[in-house]
C-alpha cells in the first residue's frame, strides 16, 4: 500500500486487514515504516491506526489523542499496543499506558528507537540534529516553516547555532532522500552524516506482537 505523507500530517490514518485482531496505535510519522514491517513479516492479524504526525508540534496533546483513540478502538480488538515513545510528553504517555494496560515501545523518541535505544544512549550525541525518512520528506512542513525560517532565515543561527551536524537516520535505501537530507543540512549550515538505521527497535517491537 502506498500513500502520500501529507495524509498523516493533519488527519488520522488507518490500515486494516480482514483478519485484524490486534491494533497498533502509532504516530503518523512512522506509518510507512509500520506498514512495511507488517508486510515483510506477514502479520495480517495486526491493524494500524495512526494519529496525525503534526501532533508532534504540540506534544502536550498527544496523550489526549491516544486516549481518545484507545477508547474508540478498545471494544474492537483483543489487544492494543502503542508505537509512540515518550515524544516530549514528559512521562504522560507512560502514565496513560500504565493506567490502561497498554504496552508501548521503549525510548524517548523515534530517533532513539530507530537507531536502537541502547546504541543511541551509548552514542550520547548532544550536538546532532536528527532527520528520519519522514522528516526529510516533510522538512518544510515540520522544520523550515514552523520555525519561521522561510521568512526569517537569519534565525537559523539562533535555532541551530549549538548543533554541529545533521544526522539522517534512513529507514529506506533511497539516494534521492540522502541528497535531499544533505541539502537540508546545507541550508542549516550543519555538517552532514548519513546512517542507515533501518527500522531499529521498532521492528523488534512489532514483530513480538506476532
Amino acid at each position: 500500500m502506498s500513500f502520500a505523507d501529507s495524509k498523516v500530517l493533519t488527519k488520522n490514518f488507518s490500515h486494516k486487514s480482514e483478519t485484524g485482531t490486534v491494533l497498533v496505535l502509532a504516530c503518523g510519522a512512522i506509518a510507512r515504516e509500520v506498514i512495511e514491517i507488517l508486510r515483510i513479516n506477514n502479520l495480517p492479524h495486526i491493524d494500524l491506526h495512526c494519529l496525525p504526525a503534526i501532533l508532534h508540534n504540540t506534544p502536550d496533546k498527544i496523550p489526549f489523542a491516544v486516549k481518545n483513540a484507545f477508547d474508540n478502538y478498545k471494544v474492537q480488538y483483543s489487544k492494543i499496543f502503542l508505537a509512540y515513545a515518550d515524544c516530549g510528553t514528559g512521562g504522560k504517555l507512560e502514565k496513560l499506558c500504565a493506567e490502561y494496560d497498554i504496552e508501548m515501545i521503549d525510548g524517548p523518541h523515534c530517533y532513539s528507537f530507530f537507531e536502537g535505544n541502547k546504541k543511541f544512549e551509548e552514542l550520547g550525541e548532544t550536538t546532532s540534529f536528527y532527520l528520519t525518512d519522514f522528516l526529510v520528506r516533510q522538512f518544510d512542513s515540520f522544520v523550515w516553516k514552523p520555525l519561521g525560517l522561510d521568512k526569517n532565515p537569519e534565525l537559523i543561527s539562533m535555532y541551530f547555532g549549538n548543533y554541529e551536524k545533521l544526522v539522517y537516520q534512513s529507514q529506506s535505501s533511497d539516494n534521492n532522500l540522502v541528497e535531499l537530507a544533505e541539502a537540508h543540512a546545507e541550508k542549516l549550515n550543519l555538517n552532514f552524516e548519513h546512517r542507515h538505521t533501518g527500522f531499529g527497535d521498532l521492528e523488534k517491537f512489532v514483530k513480538k506482537l506476532a
